[in-house]
């Protein structure tokens, strides 16, 4: 982890400078949740000062709602070059949707986004969050029906099979790869893909 300072370097643009703060926030909310994380650790994670994270979102709740659209923006935006790949080729419903499935999975390298989602999808009771969090979920079902062009039902293998996947990625199943059971659940839910779990799995034995 970065040691702290006063600003990012100089030469870096606003919009860089911004994006530093919340690529290092997506992390530290996914791995220690809304509540346990602080600016502090956005702020040493991030390479800056914590007064720096305050004074550019004011507050820890307008951190994590920037860090929700970011995360929301990146996952729509892979969702829209999924169908940008089939779209010439007039694809039906199972090809659109699998081509989704797996540029869905190409994000887990960038963790911090699904499980950034994952802890926003768990506030639905706070009464910031919540509201948020349920705009953005709903917002996500109507890109893929409306501008996917997905069935409601597509739609829903589509969120189910991320929700697994998530969840594949959150209890670090990967860790125990050399578990019959584990390589036989892995290899079902991402057949084509589990190399990138395997991947990541390396990388937090690593510490890297």
């Amino acid at each position: 982890m970065s040691s702290p300072a006063a600003t990012p370097p100089a030469r870096m643009r606003g919009s860089e400078r911004r994006e530093l703060v919340l690529s290092a926030a997506a992390e530290v909310f996914g791995e220690r949740g809304y509540v346990g994380a602080t600016t502090d650790a956005v702020a040493r994670a991030a390479g800056v000062s914590q007064p720096y994270v305050v004074r550019m979102f004011g507050s820890k709740a307008a951190l994590f709602e920037a860090v929700l659209e970011r995360s929301l923006d990146r996952l729509l935006e892979t969702f829209r070059s999924a169908a940008a790949e089939v779209g010439r080729s007039s694809p039906g419903q199972q090809e659109l949707a699998a081509c989704v499935g797996r540029n869905y999975v190409d994000l887990l390298r960038d963790r911090g986004i699904l499980l950034s989602l994952m802890q926003a999808f768990m506030l639905g009771a706070d009464p910031e969050i919540g509201p948020i969090a349920r705009a953005g979920w709903i917002r996500v079902y109507r890109t893929l029906r409306d501008e996917i062009g997905l069935t409601p039902e597509a739609v829903v293998d589509v969120l189910s099979g991320g929700m697994l996947i998530n969840t594949l990625v959150g209890v670090r199943l990967a860790a125990d790869w050399e578990e019959p059971d584990v390589r036989e659940l892995l290899e079902t839910a991402l057949p084509t893909k589990v190399g990138i779990l395997r991947e990541l799995a390396d990388r937090d034995a690593s510490g890297t």
